[in-house]
């Protein structure tokens, strides 16, 4: 195992941790954002008496007349729940009245004319009349002294119904509603409706979240229409941001992990009359063998465009130039040096090997294992074939065939750490405790200066919840890693912060570990994913903000940023659910430690 998969892995768990106890971060967390930022506390006065909300009903006399209403549940949309009115009371037609004989009228009047209105526009409604519903509702708005939200609610139904729908009208009547009943959870979901139709996925985010707030998540609807808008909106977000995003390298540790997993061969040698492509070449590897990866990647690119004298030392710096693409998420362009590589010397197995990887990238595991078998023709021996070969498998789940190649790896080569480790975490993963266990045992002792297995090893007693064992583990990685003289992996820190925030909820100490990874290495993802977390947990809501921001920027691939993207704007609309709802602080709160 690579330190660029166990870091995705720390993200994971971390992620799948919030993931289960989703509901009370949730809350948990829009309640602590009533300190943040001066929110000041005004309680919201609802209307006095019943408003005559015909979605409601008016009264408990019409119980049994509204037991054979249509209701939400209806194919022809969100049919308004009222009973039907008297007869005489639908025969009667009022005029329409001028702005100035409004004006002059009682006010016991026009609220007797306005509620006649609003049932003629129920009753056209019902029939599916919603042109004729509209005029009645816009008739009703006009002569109400008091303005009623389930005037303009009523209004966006029958917009809604309308072919095609006036979804932005709809808006603009929910807007009214919910300006004149803030709490009206009809108009809040109708709104929220509209808006996804209209492709304003921020906002209609924003609405039903509050839905399912308000409701306290007892609409699973509202809940799903949450999971559904999040993920067109991170999803979308995630596709512009990458069409537009310039490549660019990985963080250096993460380039150094996918380096690591290929065990280190000679540098190729010059010919008997070398070009200046040959020489740039040699300083392109040198540079790799010193991890500087920036130049490194400029100086292979250079001794292509120079001229490389044969075909074996050309097939070296196209896998090379390719292993920076696919590290830069550039897919294609890997494909093409690779292809292009094999073609001048296809016994190169470790090209093989990578182009498996373009192609489950691309989600094509038939070519990849082809690739794969190809790589075997050309040289059975090759201990990396078979280790990358069991992560390929690994990722598939197929944890005992996973098992077989990296022991077949270890065969081959018991230097190379990952293949040890990996075969461990495979055991584990098969339910195989008792050999998982003893595997990571004795890769403790033939690799006691390597603080991979020492972390790792932690990793699975962190899964045990063993957490004593597991910090000792993490702290002694830790210890390795500090005595290095190339730069300190960090994500032990990160792994012995959160067991200590799963172990004692100690957020002060796990916050640490995170902020001092970040320190060593401001681009470990694991650690800005962690800490995002953690301050979400106490409601910093403005750093935990800016750690998603930063994950975003760090995502490697599509799906990371769509997951990144995920949580920054389930957090957005927490905020701006709490800036319209303060006074639900003290409510969220109880939710929040009642789950």
């Amino acid at each position: 195992m690579s330190s660029s998969t166990s870091s995705q892995g720390v993200v994971d768990r971390v992620q799948n941790f919030v993931s289960e106890h989703k509901h009370a971060v949730l809350i948990g967390t829009a309640a602590a954002l009533v300190a943040i930022g001066g929110v000041a506390y005004y309680a919201a006065s609802s209307s006095s008496g019943p408003r005559g909300d015909v979605e409601k009903g008016e009264g408990k006399k019409d119980k049994k007349k509204s037991k054979k209403r249509k209701t939400v549940k209806d194919d022809d949309g969100p049919i308004l729940e009222e009973r039907k009115p008297k007869a005489s009371a639908v025969e009667e037609e009022e005029r329409n009245y001028t702005a100035e004989e409004i004006a002059v009228m009682p006010e016991e009047e026009r609220t007797k004319i306005a509620a006649s209105l609003k049932a003629k526009g129920n009753a056209a409604y019902q029939q599916r009349k919603f042109a004729t519903a509209i005029d009645y509702y816009t008739r009703a708005i006009a002569v109400t002294p008091k303005p009623e939200p389930v005037f303009f609610s009523n209004r966006a139904a029958c917009y809604v119904n309308l072919n095609p729908p006036q979804h932005e009208k709809v808006v603009e009547d929910c807007d009214q509603a919910l300006a004149l009943d803030k709490n009206y959870l009809k108009a809040l979901n109708r709104r929220a409706t509209a808006l996804e139709a209209l492709d304003r996925l921020e906002d209609a985010l924003r609405d039903y979240t509050a839905a399912a707030i308000l409701d306290k998540f007892q609409n699973m609807a509202a809940a799903e229409a949450v999971e559904r808008v999040l993920k067109k909106l991170s999803t979308n977000k995630a596709q512009q941001i990458f069409a537009s995003r310039e490549k660019r390298l990985p963080s250096h540790m993460f380039t150094s992990a996918y380096f690591g997993a290929f065990r280190p061969r000679p540098l190729p040698q010059l010919p008997e009359n070398p070009s200046q492509g040959d020489h740039t070449l040699l300083m392109a590897f040198e540079a790799l063998q010193a991890s500087d990866y920036a130049h490194a990647f400029t100086l292979v690119t250079e001794a292509i465009e120079q001229g490389i004298s044969t075909d074996a030392s050309k097939a070296e710096a196209l896998n090379l130039r390719g292993t920076f693409k696919f590290l830069m998420t550039d897919v294609e362009g890997a494909k093409t040096d690779f292809l292009e590589s094999l073609q001048l010397d296809p016994t190169l197995t470790q090209t093989w090997v990578k182009i498996a990887s373009v192609w489950m990238e691309q989600g094509d595991p038939k070519q990849a294992f082809e690739s794969f078998e190809k790589a075997i023709e050309y040289n059975p021996n090759d201990p990396d074939i078979y280790y990358h070969r069991g992560q390929v498998l690994f990722i598939m789940n197929e944890f005992g065939d996973a098992a077989e190649n990296y022991t077949k790896s270890t065969e081959l080569d018991d230097k190379f750490v990952f293949s040890h480790i990996q075969l461990a975490v495979a055991q584990y993963k098969s339910g195989n405790l008792a050999n998982s266990m003893a595997t990571f045992r004795k890769t403790l002792r033939a690799f006691p200066d390597r603080s991979e297995p020492q972390n790792y090893y932690g990793e699975l007693l962190l899964d045990q919840q063993r957490y004593p064992d597991a910090i000792e583990k993490f702290e002694r990685a830790i210890e390795i890693e500090r005595a290095k003289s190339t730069p300190m992996n960090v994500l032990p820190l990160v792994n012995k912060g959160l067991a200590l925030f799963q172990w004692k909820q100690d957020v002060e100490a796990a916050e640490k570990c995170c902020q001092e990874a970040l320190e060593i290495d401001p681009e470990c993802e694991a650690a800005v994913a962690t800490l995002a977390q953690l301050s979400l947990q106490q409601g910093k809501i403005d750093i935990a903000l800016k750690m998603f921001d930063r994950q975003s920027q760090l995502a490697r691939s599509e799906p990371e940023l769509a997951s990144a993207l995920t949580y920054q704007y389930a957090t957005e609309a927490q905020v701006k659910f709490m800036q319209t709802y303060p006074e639900m602080a003290a409510q969220l709160g109880q939710m929040a430690r009642m789950m």
